[in-house]
């Protein structure tokens, strides 16, 4: 069963089954994959596998009892440098190139799900770490994740298996 991201009313929706949690998704909304480019704030239409569940291991348990979980450590970071080799993978801080950081203080990475886009293979500037995670206060938008608030988060990772996507959909 896929987790299905869709406009609904003013606002978006993630869908499992027939569970149903309000998220946001990226500040220019759900473009098509072809025209996503990194840095452009945008969710990338089709359905990316969920790859890992990373999670902050001093804040939370582990998030899913049928999926792999992985602790966040302080020296993890995420490249989103398009000219660098590893662009788009985790990687060990300190790190020269431009990235993320994962260990975070405002919270919204103490949950990570890391979804397959751009990943196999990864194709420089098409945007790096779309990722299913914590929601910032009111739902602002992402940077082109998906975003829950903590406790909707957890509730829908609870049921998520190995073989689950995460699918954004655009406004129709």
């Amino acid at each position: 069963m896929n987790i299905i991201v869709l406009k609904q009313g003013d606002g978006w929706q993630a869908a499992l089954g027939e569970m149903r949690w309000r998220c946001s998704v990226g500040r220019s909304g759900v473009v098509p994959a072809a025209e996503k480019r990194e840095g452009d704030g945008a969710s990338p239409e089709g359905c990316w596998m969920l790859r890992q569940i990373l999670y902050r291991a001093d804040r939370v348990a582990p998030p899913s009892p049928h999926f792999p979980c992985i602790p966040i450590e302080r020296h993890d970071g995420w490249c989103d440098d398009p000219a660098h080799p590893l662009y788009n993978r985790q990687v060990r801080l300190p790190f020269a190139a431009s990235h993320e950081e994962l260990w975070r203080d405002d919270r919204v990475y103490d949950v990570i799900g890391v979804l397959g886009y751009n990943d196999d293979p990864v194709a420089p500037g098409k945007g790096s770490a779309i990722f299913l995670h914590v929601a910032k206060p009111d739902y602002d938008p992402t940077a082109g994740c998906a975003a829950l608030t903590l406790d909707d988060l957890l509730q829908l990772l609870a049921h998520v298996r190995p073989g689950t996507s995460l699918c954004f959909r655009r406004d129709r």
